[in-house]
């Protein structure tokens, strides 16, 4: 027997001394990447698991794509080909005025107009115009088209097939009524961003029709306000003319009273209609104030002479004989001054420059006096005449006087005459003005650029459609893949397991196909094998004195790999010197004598029951072919299965053979639904759950735990088993856990055991091989996926 010391040095590789579990797992609750929080970990989003999840299901995400893609060619083909055409028509905001006296103001910044425009243009009454223009309720294909979205346009546009309406089941105004509803149905009036442009718009199946309605609309727009204002100017003129007859019969009659008075009472009107004396008390003003001007000019000329300035007076300075003499002073005196350094005084020379000075000083003060003299006479006429005129109005004012009193009911008259000469003035003025507007016919909009024949149909767009539906098809895939997650409520990663269930997690054992687990698991270099090696080394370090001397192996559910873990931790175990018992304790469907190979007649339930002999007691413990592995077989399956394994001699059973062998491991069977591994967990040191991948539910295992803790069960840990280690998003996040790592330095176990003799050449490459195991696993993962969902 191999004792605890032992068990020590397998256990801890150093000093013989178990090394605890709690140094590799702390507690379920902080299991976690050192320095992170595992739950907080998990709340952060994670952009690489949107990359996880695309590869995931990838092969969804790309036939949603295909069945998008080919949704949007089947929209395309069920869509009816329609044509656009488009007009720019500009809008022109007349300034013309109806009344001179009346301001109005300008619309061609007013975005009223341009509004009002669009409006009319998008009106019943402009559409029935242009159905009459074109002739539209006799045109069949127009009145009936095609429908725009239907299965049958894919037969039509394969196949050219089309249907010929028959315009006689309508009568005349119900086809009316239909052409003019397709017109505004299918036009569109927009304006042009800060320009004064209107874009009429019109689609329809046929090109032409797109770009005949889209040129009638503009036209008859045009037409429709050229004959709303032909209309308006004729009703104004006709009231003008009006007008204006009233009008010259008062004019003609205040002008006959007007004259008759200014005869009667001696009133003389000139030329601009204002009375003789008037005029000629105006005239007498203007000379007036001139004679004024006149005199103040003279009389300061003559208070200058007065002091002795004379020879500074303007008509002194600009005389050209006085400038001439003063220029023949100047020089003689200059002459006289030069010589006078030279000459005496006396001198004949100098004595006769001297009486030339004289002379031309005394001419000078002859013309001087003169000029003076006639500015004084000029001041003198200049007074006189003033006072004549200051005489002459006092008289004509005495006269106004008496013609201002005869004028009061000649201003009234006069008046009226003027007031009458005005409104006709304006009404002639009008009348030729709506005349001459009604003849030119001025347009208020003009067509910028005409519709030209569409070349090709506006939609439906494949672009467009493919792009749509494949958005639409990626979103429900999304929505799919959601829904799948969120009722996929297996477990899928070893955090899930110590999350939900706060279990450690002892081993990933990962998935291989089951037409190579035999060689896997024959083969110790394999990685399965290095999985549970890994399982078993993680069982050493399980408890404070290493591995339990007694290991129940359990799973929630069947075939989840409880057998086929004990079988190999057996194996693993035996190989480090411990002598192992494997004891098969599922007593309704065993499977442990099929791993080793042996017969199942005799076996645990035979010894529960005394249904064996003593001389075939011991016969009922069989050695293996594998050193130090003893297997206990389940025996004859009986009636009562947990009855037996309540039983006290079961438990006394466990305790024996705890003592005979190192380890004992007990493969039972599944927790849901039976009693019997929770019957058994309560006689093992420890208990090692198995729990698959995809496949058993969380709320299942999570069952199943309490189920065993209720029991008082020592759950020791966890295996996930059948773990696709090869899967992208597995490889990235474990990437500890690749055949790589447990292959390192090994050849890899591809398929059967066999040399492959039989295989053709490209089989026995390792990268075909490789490939083949791969599209296995994938094909694997999504049948047992698809087995979880159901």
């Amino acid at each position: 027997m191999l004792d605890r010391n032992r068990q020590h040095q397998i256990a801890g590789p150093g000093h013989g001394q178990a090394l605890s579990a709690d140094l590799y797992y702390d507690g379920s609750q902080n299991y976690s990447p050192y320095g992170r929080d595992y739950a907080e970990q998990d709340e952060r989003f994670n952009p690489l698991r949107l990359l996880f999840f695309v590869v995931q299901y990838r092969w969804l995400i790309v036939m949603m794509a295909a069945a998008g893609l080919v949704a949007g060619v089947v929209v395309t083909m069920m869509q009816t080909p329609k044509y656009r055409a488009t007009t720019q028509l500009e809008v022109l905001v007349p300034s013309a005025k109806v009344f001179q006296d009346i301001e109005v103001v300008s619309e061609s910044s007013d975005l009223r107009a341009f509004q009002t425009a669009r409006e009319k243009l998008k009106s019943r009454a402009l559409a029935q115009r242009v159905v009459f223009q074109l002739g539209l309720s006799e045109k069949p294909d127009f009145l009936f088209p095609t429908a725009n979205f239907s299965p049958s346009n894919i037969f039509y546009r394969a196949f050219g097939i089309s249907k010929s309406p028959s315009v006689e089941e309508k009568t005349p105004e119900e086809r009316e009524k239909i052409a003019i509803d397709r017109v505004l149905d299918n036009l569109s009036v927009d304006l042009v961003a800060t320009t004064s442009l209107l874009s009429i718009t019109f689609a329809d199946q046929n090109p032409k029709y797109a770009s005949d309605v889209a040129n009638q609309v503009a036209q008859s727009f045009i037409d429709q306000r050229l004959d709303q204002t032909s209309e308006t100017s004729d009703l104004a003129r006709e009231f003008i003319q009006e007008q204006v007859l009233q009008v010259k019969q008062k004019l003609q009659k205040s002008e006959e009273e007007l004259v008759a008075y200014a005869k009667d009472a001696g009133i003389t009107i000139t030329g601009e209609e204002k009375s003789l004396i008037g005029s000629n008390i105006e005239t007498l003003n203007t000379a007036l104030a001139t004679a004024i001007q006149e005199r103040l000019d003279a009389g300061r000329m003559v208070d200058q002479i007065d002091k002795g300035r004379a020879a500074s007076l303007g008509p002194v300075l600009e005389s050209e004989g006085l400038q001439k003499i003063t220029e023949k002073l100047s020089d003689l005196t200059s002459q006289y001054q030069q010589k006078l350094g030279i000459l005496k005084p006396g001198f004949p020379e100098m004595q006769q420059i001297q009486a030339q000075i004289k002379e031309l000083q005394r001419l000078y003060d002859n013309g001087v006096l003169t000029i003076t003299d006639s500015l004084r006479q000029k001041y003198q006429e200049a007074q006189n005449k003033e006072a004549d005129l200051k005489t002459k109005l006092a008289e004509m004012e005495t006269q106004q006087v008496i013609f201002n009193d005869k004028n009061i009911k000649y201003t009234i008259l006069k008046r009226e005459v003027d007031s009458n000469r005005s409104q006709y003035d304006n009404l002639i003025a009008k009348l030729n003005e709506v005349g001459v507007s009604s003849e030119l016919k001025t347009q208020s909009a003009a067509i910028v650029d005409f519709a030209t024949l569409p070349n090709r149909p506006y939609s439906p767009r494949l672009t467009i459609n493919l792009a749509i539906a494949l958005a639409l098809f990626l979103a429900l895939s999304a929505s799919i893949i959601y829904i799948i997650e969120l009722l996929n409520n297996t477990f899928t990663n070893p955090e899930q397991i110590e999350k939900e269930l706060g279990l450690a997690m002892l081993g990933i054992l990962p998935h291989v196909d089951d037409r190579e687990l035999i060689a896997s698991i024959a083969d110790p270099k394999s990685g399965l094998s290095e999985a549970y090696r890994s399982l078993r080394t993680s069982l050493q370090f399980s408890g404070a004195e290493g591995a339990p001397r007694s290991l129940l192996v359990t799973s929630s559910e069947p075939s989840e790999g409880k057998s086929t873990t004990s079988f190999k931790l057996g194996q693993d175990f035996a190989a480090l010197g411990a002598r192992v018992l494997i004891v098969d304790s599922d007593l309704r469907k065993p499977n442990l004598h099929r791993l080793f190979g042996l017969d199942n007649t005799i076996g645990l339930s035979n010894l529960l029951t005394n249904t064996v002999r003593k001389e075939d007691l011991a016969s009922i413990f069989r050695a293996t072919k594998y050193p130090n592995v003893t297997v206990l077989t389940s025996g004859t399956i009986p009636p009562n299965p947990a009855d037996l394994l309540s039983s006290p001699k079961m438990a006394l059973i466990i305790t024996n053979l705890g003592k005979r062998f190192d380890l004992v491991i007990i493969d039972a069977p599944p927790i849901v639904g039976l009693s019997d591994a929770p019957i058994l967990s309560r006689l093992a040191e420890g208990t090692l759950m198995v729990i698959s991948t995809n496949q058993v539910t969380r709320k299942s295992a999570k069952t199943a735990l309490k189920r065993l803790r209720a029991a008082g069960a020592n759950v020791v840990g966890a295996a996930m088993s059948k773990f696709a280690v090869n899967k992208f998003d597995y490889n990235y996040a474990y990437k500890y856990m690749n055949y790589q790592y447990y292959d390192y330095g090994t050849p890899k176990l591809e398929g059967k055991v066999d040399d492959g003799a039989d295989q053709p050449a490209y089989a026995k490459s390792p990268a075909f091989r490789r490939l083949v195991r791969r599209v296995r696993s994938s094909v694997g993962g999504f049948i047992d996926r698809a087995k979880s969902i159901s």
